[in-house]
């Protein structure tokens, strides 16, 4: 992978998270790289579940790595809210 596809697809992968995360309420902590990484995974778990459909930009199913991603953010928020109450 060419070091501008990568740079692309890092900052695709972040929109995508950015995306997921102004329709699920929450916050993903740790600004840009977090994001980004949430991207990645989500965008990985989105087309495990629904495919690859709609467009695709720098290699990432846009539409099913926003459901991912926003799917992503939905758990970690759980996953924050259990563990600050014990």
């Amino acid at each position: 992978m060419e070091l501008v596809a990568f740079i692309l697809f890092i900052l695709v992968a972040a929109a995508c998270a950015g995306i997921a995360e102004a329709l699920v309420p929450g916050q993903v902590p740790g600004g840009f790289l977090m994001s980004a990484l949430v991207g990645i995974i989500g965008a990985w778990v989105g087309a495990s579940l629904f495919g690859h459909m709609g467009p695709d930009l720098a290699g990432i199913p846009l539409l099913p790595a926003i459901i991912g991603s926003a799917l992503l953010i939905f758990g970690l928020k759980l996953i924050r809210r259990s563990t600050a109450h014990t």
